[in-house]
């Protein structure tokens, strides 16, 4: 219980640093005024995933699985929720919803649907492999 309470925390700190990647990303291209609010959004939050899945693979989940089938149940995941979010994202700014407040909810949301999903199906059976082999 202890081991996973910590492996919790250390995943929501490393999604933060992941969170901060995105939000700076954003607030980049938004201050280039590089388009409407999907695309700022998509760049944003490709750089994110990218980052958090690797580091979350090595350091919280441990994981000595087969990567390319882990990045493939991570993009199937990813092909649910990004056109879901770029689109609710794209209307609510549309609506007049400041672009950041979006893009927070869209990343809280995110963060803890993707650490059941990984945590349960991505690294569910391979948690710890890496650390079991050396």
């Amino acid at each position: 219980m202890k081991k996973e309470i910590l492996r919790t925390i250390k995943y929501f700190m490393i999604a933060a640093s992941a969170g901060l990647i995105e939000i700076g990303s954003f607030a980049v291209l938004t201050q280039l005024k590089l388009g409407p609010y999907w695309p700022r959004y998509l760049v944003a939050l490709i750089l994110s995933v990218l980052w958090n899945f690797t580091l979350n693979r090595k350091y919280t989940f441990h994981s000595n699985n087969n990567i390319p089938l882990a990045m493939l149940k991570v993009a199937a995941y990813y092909a649910v929720f990004t056109p879901l979010s770029t689109l609710l994202g794209q209307r609510l700014a549309d609506f007049g919803v400041n672009d950041y407040i979006v893009t927070i909810g869209n990343m809280l949301v995110n963060g803890v649907t993707e650490y059941l999903y990984q945590r349960l199906f991505v690294f569910g059976a391979s948690i710890d492999t890496a650390a079991a082999k050396k």
